[in-house]
């Protein structure tokens, strides 16, 4: 493990007024995506898509580096560059999902359990030679009635620690991705309690496995109540206590959050995130790592016309200059009359 070389990498990926473009859907969710617009979803158009995705002009000033999936980091642009090449060239930093997926957690019924361990070692060598500098692994939290069960906050927590120290023996930053999902009527208050012990559990393990928090980034859900939840949201209540719940419950000397849009609208995202850092200071950058709440204006684009990759281009640089702005605290739902 060569720490230097973690902590600045991972201190490039929270720079200031800089997120990572999540970019590393499943084949089968880039299919649900594509064929509500009429798109085939093939090898063939997803490298297209993702091409214009990495090569977008001006996407640099905003964003730090993307996360890849597996087919992406292994295909080229029409110049026979690799996408990887192509990010670093622009002084973007390539990252890759590495987990194979949540599946039920035996025994317990409802719940998940993130797979993807086996073999990891060897694979993250093989990314490293194909220029990954950080990876991804998403675990997945469910709220209700009687869960999370304490047996699936620890069997997620165990899986992130183990790859995470697998990342950092390879000098590959560890981005470790607790996902409380939005699904169901709980409450914001019981949002806040779940998160709190998961983000506790989580840095236990850490802590367990040897995993330097200076050399690793947390992707986290924001305390939101459910998407169910009869209760008006208010974006101020959700930024004050997910940086409460942040402030009491990581490291301090973690090298920086990331924020996951999680079904948000590509407003609200950036929305909660402005306000979470006009509350500041915090003892970490609070950044954005989002997918579709950047994505989805540039994908819509160029479904209308996949010939025409500078309007679709424009639409994803216009979105993450918004949440370049959020991440200073500087963006406005005003802000959006002119995008």
């Amino acid at each position: 493990m060569d720490l230097q070389t973690l902590k600045t990498t991972a201190s490039s990926m929270v720079a200031n007024g800089k997120g990572i473009l999540a970019i590393d859907e499943s084949h089968g969710t880039c299919k649900k995506r594509f064929d509500a617009l009429g798109v085939d979803c093939t090898e063939e158009t997803r490298r297209a898509y993702r091409g214009l995705l990495v090569s977008a002009p001006g996407i640099s000033e905003f964003v730090s580096g993307m996360i890849l999936f597996d087919e992406t980091i292994r295909q080229k642009d029409n110049y026979g560059k690799t996408y990887s090449e192509v990010l670093s060239a622009a002084g973007m930093i390539p990252g890759i999902k590495v987990d194979t997926g949540a599946h039920d957690l035996a025994l317990h019924r409802h719940e998940k359990v993130t797979e993807g361990l086996d073999g990891l070692r060897d694979r993250l060598e093989e990314y490293a030679l194909l220029g990954a500098r950080f990876a991804k692994w998403r675990a997945v939290i469910t709220i209700g009635e009687n869960i999370p069960s304490e047996a699936c906050y620890k069997a997620n927590a165990h899986a992130l620690a183990r790859y995470a120290a697998l990342c950092q023996e390879q000098s590959i930053v560890p981005m470790v991705e607790p996902e409380i999902l939005m699904d169901g009527n709980h409450s914001i208050e019981r949002c806040y309690e779940v998160t709190a012990k998961t983000l506790q559990v989580l840095f236990a393990e850490l802590k367990e496995q040897g995993v330097a928090p200076e050399g690793t980034i947390l992707k986290v859900s924001k305390v939101l109540p459910g998407k169910d939840h009869e209760a008006e949201r208010d974006p101020k209540k959700v930024a004050e206590l997910t940086v409460k719940c942040l402030t009491e419950n990581v490291p301090h000397e973690l090298a920086g959050i990331v924020f996951l849009s999680g079904g948000q609208t590509p407003q609200d995202a950036s929305l909660h995130l402005s306000l979470m850092n006009q509350i500041g200071p915090h003892p970490w950058p609070l950044s954005f790592s989002y997918g579709r709440a950047i994505q989805e204006p540039a994908l819509r684009a160029w479904a209308e016309d996949q010939s025409d990759w500078g309007r679709a281009q424009r639409a994803l640089v216009s979105r993450a200059k918004m949440n370049s702005l959020a991440s200073k605290g500087e963006y406005t739902l005003e802000m959006e009359q002119n995008v």
